[in-house]
């Protein structure tokens, strides 16, 4: 099996959690409350800069140039696309810079982030990649399950058509080729480090969901 097959295989639990979650099911249906998305959008800005951030970081920390180049793409594809549809909802529902910065970075944001900067500092550029698929992998399935249905709530519409294109199930193709090329040209030990990362990313991803259902504090 490749690597993509393997960590997909031991991180099923979390994947089908996450398909299956409150906060994704609501959002689907169009009754997600409307405070849960808002506090959700402002924790995922503060991981949507340090994941633009880690791209860049792992760029420069791996010597193999097919890796740099599409790390960087990823990046730039960030600011371009995810990032510049959230800051066209803050605009929409008025989060201004003073809410952005009285609220307090909830603890699942805090450590998902820390997760993958320590894969990057702990680890190897093939673990910290590892470690930042679950996240745009994961997204990618949930916009293809439930654009056929969609949402009545226009706010959720848009955030499921984010994920749902053909661009960004061929950013997915094309990351899972390469982690599964690093994965065969890596020790034993790396290996299991970069499934390690995967694993631990995805049930990082369940923990989001449920952070922002509880507006999770400290």
């Amino acid at each position: 099996m490749t690597f993509t097959e393997l960590a997909r295989k031991e991180a099923a639990y979390y994947w089908e959690a996450s398909f299956e979650h409150p906060f994704v099911q609501s959002l689907a249906a169009g009754d997600l409350a409307p405070e849960i998305f808002r506090y959700y959008l402002l924790q995922d800005r503060y991981y949507l800069e340090h994941f633009s951030k880690l791209y860049s970081y792992i760029a420069e920390q791996t010597k193999d140039e097919e890796v740099q180049a599409q790390l960087r793409e990823n990046a730039e594809h960030l600011k371009l696309g995810e990032m510049a549809i959230r800051e066209e909802f803050f605009s929409e529902l008025a989060i201004d810079e003073k809410e952005i910065q009285e609220t307090p970075i909830a603890p699942t944001a805090y450590h998902y982030v820390s997760h993958m900067y320590r894969q990057l500092i702990d680890g190897t550029a093939s673990t910290a990649f590892a470690g930042m698929l679950p996240c745009a992998w994961l997204y990618q399935e949930i916009g293809v399950r439930l654009i056929e249905s969609g949402s009545p709530h226009p706010l959720y519409q848009r955030w499921i058509e984010t994920y749902a294109g053909e661009d960004a199930a061929e950013g997915i193709k094309k990351e899972r080729a390469l982690l599964d090329r690093l994965y065969e040209e890596s020790p034993k030990e790396e290996q299991q480090k970069m499934i390690d990362a995967f694993v631990i990313s995805s049930k990082m991803e369940y923990a989001f969901w449920e952070m922002a259902a509880k507006l999770e504090k400290w």
